[in-house]
């Protein structure tokens, strides 16, 4: 289900927690996919709690395909870079600090544990999602 996108910035900022194995969460999967899916010409990933879902789940669109990360958490990182980033939550751009590497373990959409190594835009975009799950506002 298509959710609106939260734009509340007292309730981004709160931390999200992990997500488990149960029937809200997989709901959360399906709507995060959904609202992505509706908002893909402003929008490249998304965070649970962008739909009001305080949950350690992230969608991102690599480009033919969306894929789903739960409870990720970068491993290791190298090649720090500075950009601007926009947010669908959000009006305008803002300064970030992101890394051109990064190794993630998370689960996927089945909730098996999945290690990867992410390069390039698809590893800013899981750095800018991570960020929401600590309730950091770029």
């Amino acid at each position: 289900m298509i959710k609106p996108v939260v734009r509340d910035v007292f309730f981004l900022k709160q931390p999200s927690v992990p997500a488990s194995d149960c029937p809200e969460d997989r709901q959360a999967i399906r709507d995060l996919l959904d609202t992505l899916a509706a908002n893909r010409d402003a929008c490249v990933g998304m965070a649970a709690n962008m739909i009001g879902v305080r949950k350690q789940i992230m969608v991102v669109n690599a480009g033919f395909v969306d894929f789903i990360l739960v409870n990720p958490v970068i491993t290791a990182k190298d090649s720090p870079y500075e950009t601007e980033e926009g947010c669908l939550s959000l009006t305008g751009v803002r300064p970030a600090t992101r890394y051109e590497n990064i190794t993630v373990e998370y689960l996927d959409h089945n909730f098996n544990p999945t290690t990867r190594q992410f390069s390039g835009f698809i590893a800013q975009i899981i750095q800018h999602e991570l960020d929401h799950f600590s309730g950091i506002i770029i």
